[in-house]
């Protein structure tokens, strides 16, 4: 019989600290989970979910200027964002109630209040201290500031999505997902927006082809952007943001969105203190398993800064509890990830880039498509998709496929089942095509490009 009060005391009730959680205890375990906020963490309280009902808004905009070209005749639209804000506050409310029941019913006691790690198997919380057999870390993480003098003047992507009335002139610092995605919902809502980033093409990370066309697509829309831009302080003037580059370029604005990256949730939580070995961005150091340098502390999510996606945080603390609770050791593979940016138009991907698979030794043959979508053929939108294979010579095996346009991460979701199976370029020419429809294209190239 354990001398502890909990099997497990998961700290943080995100996706991926609430999925572990509910799992372990439906596995018998007895299990705490501590929360310093509301239930749902990043993705479901400021995060995926808010900014995806934005995104869906910001699409109005498309679908009104479309509609003329179907034969539709409408009045001048009007846009209401603090309707919009309300609707919003009042869906993740109701989701954060799903969370708590969920939690509830499966017999994990949910504590109110921020945790303190006190040693390998305890934490404070609340002045109260509670043991368990193993901690699991799930606290996420969080907007970063930059040492750049006025950065404390710039909005975060949390209160982003708390504003009642759209800026006119917004300034997004970052050219990353966070950053293309909300400057893509404020030019729908009609803000002019200026994207200022330190790379030639934005969203790093992502093929190189993607990105140009993403670039492009989003001037097509009417965003600005400045390439090569660092800044180098920003400073409110007049009523007005002034952000100034290192380059002696001036930008003005009346909101400024700081896009510049997110941290580790790890500060004051005792880690240290307990032994923790932190990497130097603040992220809890693991194994494959989880584990800390702690043998009874482990760590899931966006706190790892392994790869900071909801799915990937779930799919972590899943793992461990079979490991540590299922007698069923099983790792995280993060090598093949889907991932999708709800810019607009949105991007997604599974695998390799053409960069990546030469870097990689990889002999490699290239298939694309560049096309305008029927969609956008009779509505006169000059917005185009663009889907790629990235497949290796020699076995045919598909290393990487990429797209951009309408509804590219549901196509991509779809396809990555296959490539997650090893499928072969000859099983996409096989697959016959559902037409008409965009995703065909992908088992219709036959010839490469390259």
């Amino acid at each position: 019989m354990s001398s502890h009060e909990f099997d497990l005391i998961t700290v943080g009730a995100g996706s991926g600290g609430v999925s572990a959680s509910r799992y372990a205890a439906a596995k018998g375990a007895r299990v705490a989970i501590c929360e310093a906020d509301r239930v749902g963490g990043t993705c479901v309280i400021r995060g995926c979910v808010p900014k995806k009902i934005f995104m869906y808004a910001a699409q109005f905009a498309d679908a009104f200027s479309d509609a003329a070209g179907y034969g539709w005749q409408l009045t001048e639209p009007c846009f209401d964002l603090a309707r919009l804000t309300a609707a919003k506050d009042a869906e993740i409310a109701r989701i954060e109630a799903v969370y708590r029941r969920m939690l509830a019913e499966s017999g994990v006691r949910l504590i109110t209040g921020r945790a303190v790690v006190e040693g390998a198997h305890s934490v404070r919380i609340n002045g109260e201290r509670l043991s368990a057999e193993r901690l699991l870390i799930a606290t996420g993480g969080a907007p970063s500031r930059p040492a750049i003098p006025g950065i404390e003047l710039a909005a975060t992507s949390n209160e982003m999505l708390d504003l009642t009335a759209t800026p006119s002139r917004l300034l997004v610092l970052g050219s990353g997902y966070i950053a293309v995605e909300f400057a893509g919902i404020f030019r729908g809502f009609g803000s002019a927006v200026t994207l200022a980033y330190r790379a030639d093409t934005p969203l790093r990370g992502f093929d190189p082809d993607v990105r140009r066309r993403l670039g492009a697509a989003m001037r097509e829309r009417g965003i600005v952007q400045q390439a090569g831009f660092q800044a180098a302080r920003l400073e409110k003037a007049g009523g007005e943001f002034v952000c100034h580059g290192v380059d002696g370029r001036v930008l003005h604005a009346d909101l400024v969105l700081n896009a510049l990256g997110r941290a580790p949730n790890t500060a004051n939580l005792g880690l240290e203190q307990a032994g923790v070995v932190l990497q130097p961005t603040g992220a809890v150091r693991v194994d494959k398993w989880s584990r800390s340098s702690v043998a009874s502390i482990f760590a899931v999510g966006d706190v790892t800064d392994r790869v900071n996606l909801t799915p990937v945080a779930i799919a972590e603390g899943r793992a461990f509890v079979d490991t540590e609770f299922g007698g069923t050791p099983r790792a995280v593979d993060h090598e093949l990830l889907a991932s999708a940016v709800f810019s607009q138009p949105p991007v997604a991907q599974i695998g390799l880039s053409e960069e990546k698979a030469l870097q990689r030794g990889h002999r490699i043959e290239v298939f694309e498509a560049d096309f305008r979508p029927l969609k956008n053929l009779v509505s006169g939108r000059n917005e185009r998709s663009y889907m790629k294979l990235v497949v290796d010579a020699a076995s045919e095996r598909i290393l990487g496929l990429h797209m951009i346009g309408i509804d590219a991460p549901e196509i991509v979701q779809s396809l990555a089942v296959a490539v997650t199976m090893g499928a072969h370029k000859h099983d996409f020419d096989a697959t016959m095509a559902v037409h008409p429809t965009a995703a065909e294209e992908f088992v219709l190239m036959r010839t490469p490009s390259r």
